[in-house]
């Protein structure tokens, strides 16, 4: 069982930045595959941004140029640094972690950006 923790979510303004961690339990974690994921009131849960464990990212056309995932294996630690965020970025984003057919999510994190 992996235990997922998010945090440095909040309320920032629009054009400011975040940086989100997610803080894993697993001592092998630089084994699973790890991801962002955000949901906004009343839409869906969109993947953000992701990363295998070779390093190998993908983002959402929404957020490519602006948001950069990365992670500390040495510190069982995901990161997303999310810079020029807009309102339409506001959203709970939840960190995951999978690894062959076992997903984990965190609690989520809320993001507020202002106008």
């Amino acid at each position: 069982q992996v235990q997922l923790e998010e945090s440095g979510g909040g309320l920032v303004q629009a054009g400011g930045s975040l940086r989100l961690s997610c803080a894993a339990s697993a001592v092998t974690f630089g084994s699973y595959a790890v991801g962002w994921h955000r949901q906004a009131p009343g839409k869906q849960c969109d993947l953000v941004a992701d990363m295998t464990s070779d390093g190998t990212t993908n983002y959402a056309d929404s957020v490519k140029g602006r948001f950069t995932i990365s992670r500390d294996n040495a510190k069982n630690t995901v990161y997303l640094q999310m810079n020029g965020l807009s309102p339409e970025d506001t959203a709970t984003y939840y960190c995951r972690a999978s690894k062959l057919w076992n997903v984990y999510w965190g609690q989520g994190a809320r993001v507020t950006v202002s106008a």
